[in-house]
């Protein structure tokens, strides 16, 4: 029975992690995964470890929080305090450690363990966690499914009732080869018959975020949502007079890099999802003095259908363009 160790910040992980611990698990029979970080690195270090969790549920995944140096020039001791560290969240000293820098050398004479380098040129994968950081839309396919969702750029297509906010998500979603995160509420009423009441307010905007957060994964770079927990604070003040801490608390959660509030410049046209025909106006005011409160990045979109659609591709065109995370 052979063991190995992993070890690395996964700063976040990528095909290259991946391709690394997979070498390493088919290699030893056992294999312990490392994931050290530091407070003050960018990605917060618990969430480096759950997504290695989730990407290796079968391998012995730990988690090293230790404030170690970095480099053998920033302690005399360096070694010995990793050797230290390392020893405590071990099952044991390994037969083999897998790595793709040269430190994997000196870290197994270290742990009294054999150095088997994987790709090192890093011809098989070619791609760094510098480089994902530095420009993650660039390196999206590297990025494993459940890594996606904290890269994902989010666009919320916001406003008031037929103003074509469905219809432009999906058209959006279409042009940028990304998935459409559906309107909840709209599920939840038309099973009703058009019905609803204040209990409900919570259970869509849950519903809302739980579609988008599904839905993240799937997503190529943007993720285009078709409303909001946000939206739902609006309606339940609009309808019932009231805002739950719930749907505040919600709605404070999820940040969108942009938001297309849709302006009322188009004709009404009815449904058994649609409440308020003679108020829309007052909607979009609402909807606008929310996104100026809560400080939100928008653009207002208006005109005919392709106008509006043009708009906002160049929107998040802009958004996407962006550089870094």
């Amino acid at each position: 029975m052979t063991t190995g160790m992993v070890l690395g910040k996964f700063m976040p992980p990528h095909n290259g992690h991946v391709y690394l611990v997979e070498f390493a698990r088919h290699f030893a029979n056992r294999l312990t995964v490392v994931v050290g970080s530091l407070r003050r690195e960018p990605i917060p270090g618990v969430l480096r470890y759950h997504w290695m969790r989730e990407l290796f549920p079968f391998d012995n995944v730990v988690h090293l929080t230790d404030e170690l140096p970095q480099e053998p020039a920033e302690h005399p001791d360096f070694w010995a305090l990793w050797r230290e560290a390392l020893e405590r969240v071990l099952p044991g000293r390994p037969d083999y450690v897998f790595a793709s820098e040269a430190y994997g050398t000196k870290l197994a004479e270290v742990l009294g363990g054999q150095f088997v380098p994987v790709d090192p040129a890093r011809a098989v994968v070619p791609c760094s966690g510098t480089a994902v950081r530095t420009d993650p839309m660039a390196n999206w396919d590297h990025l494993p499914r459940c890594v996606r969702p904290y890269f994902v750029r989010r666009v919320c297509v916001f406003g008031p009732e037929s103003t074509g906010k469905t219809t432009l998500a999906r058209r959006l979603a279409e042009h940028f080869g990304t998935v459409c995160v559906p309107e909840y509420a709209r599920t939840l009423i038309e099973l009703r018959g058009g019905q609803v009441a204040a209990a409900d307010m919570p259970i869509i905007a849950r519903g809302q975020v739980a579609s988008e957060e599904a839905l993240a994964r799937d997503a190529r770079r943007v993720l285009i949502c078709d409303t909001d927990a946000r939206t739902t604070c609006i309606w339940s003040e609009a309808l019932f007079r009231h805002c739950p801490a719930e749907l505040r608390s919600l709605a404070g959660g999820h940040c969108y890099d942009l938001y297309l509030l849709l302006d009322v410049d188009v004709l009404w046209v009815a449904d058994v999802a649609r409440y308020l025909p003679e108020d829309r106006r007052d909607f979009f005011d609402r909807c606008e003095a929310e996104l100026r409160a809560g400080g939100q990045p928008y653009v207002v979109v208006r005109g005919d259908w392709d106008q509006r659609f043009e708009q906002a591709r160049r929107a998040v065109k802009q958004v996407l363009a962006r550089p870094g995370p």
